[in-house]
């Protein structure tokens, strides 16, 4: 019919609007004003319902129970930068004229939650193994003081003359604390400075070369405070102003002009290494010009 489409549009015999009439429209419009806010208010009553289940610290799923699991993975900082997320290569020129600037900037960015612990206070005390210890209510202060300075900022964390410090860290697990080994019970590859002063109230820490070649071009490495934290810091509780305790693993003397490929692990004795679930351990590559 001619100008169907134009009387479909508006229709001057009824006075319908694309088919309705104006109350036909009023009313479709207060229906579905209707649905939408019941459909509202019900999908907003769930979630209020679902959020009072929910602990605003502590996660309703933990250890065994969550998807973590019970073993934590490792974490290293400096880290590369964004534009290489997944790369784990720590590569620069060492010197005044070097290209070691990012890295140290990095690890500064990550160290500055730690110097801002004093303003969590109230959270936040001196623990010892004879005193108070990590709790629920309260989280321990891992003091930068007790480094000495060649992992430091004034010192550039020792990538100014090519000593780069890497600063190793276990995960967060909500819950998890360290179990020591038996004293007859230490892992076979476990390196024999830590079997010799091994001590349970410890978390321990070692770096190596993943093959031959890596071990020699490696050289030397030192553990800054110690290659190990102590186990009051643990368990972790979500407490406001807690920070996770490291420790800096600094090459001495680590060849140049060579990509070395490391492999730093954490000793406990419910601390499992598997590489393929990056559990217990932690990888990167190290290149210095």
């Amino acid at each position: 019919k001619e100008g169907g489409f134009l009387r479909f549009l508006y229709n001057p015999d009824t006075k319908e609007v694309l088919g309705r009439t104006g109350l036909s429209w009023f009313k479709i419009t207060v229906f579905y004003i209707i649905f939408y806010a019941c459909l509202t208010a019900f999908w907003t009553i769930m979630l209020i319902v679902f959020y009072q289940t929910l602990d605003a610290f502590e996660p309703k799923w933990t250890l065994d129970s969550s998807t973590i699991g019970t073993v934590p993975g490792m974490g290293f900082r400096p880290r590369p930068p964004e534009s290489t997320v997944d790369s784990t290569l720590i590569y620069f020129k060492a010197g005044t004229d070097g290209t070691w600037k990012e890295w140290v900037d990095d690890i500064e960015l990550y160290l500055k939650d730690y110097q801002r612990q004093e303003s969590d206070g109230e959270h936040v005390q001196t623990c010892s193994f004879d005193g108070p210890r990590a709790s629920k209510d309260k989280a321990c202060k891992f003091a930068l003081e007790d480094f000495n300075a060649n992992c430091s900022a004034a010192q550039k964390y020792g990538y100014d003359y090519g000593q780069p410090c890497v600063l190793l860290k276990l995960n967060k697990i909500y819950g998890w604390e360290p179990e020591p080994y038996a004293n007859d019970s230490l892992p076979a590859d476990m390196p024999e400075d830590i079997k010799n002063g091994y001590d349970g109230r410890y978390i321990y820490f070692s770096c190596d070369g993943e093959n031959v070649a890596d071990k020699e071009n490696m050289g030397p490495l030192v553990y800054n405070r110690a290659n190990r934290i102590e186990n009051y810091y643990y368990p972790y509780k979500n407490v406001p102003g807690y920070m996770s305790p490291f420790v800096f693993v600094q090459f001495m003397r680590p060849e140049h002009g060579v990509l070395i490929n490391i492999e730093c692990k954490a000793w406990a004795a419910n601390i499992k290494h598997d590489r393929q679930d990056r559990v217990g351990s932690v990888h990167f590559e190290l290149m210095i010009d």
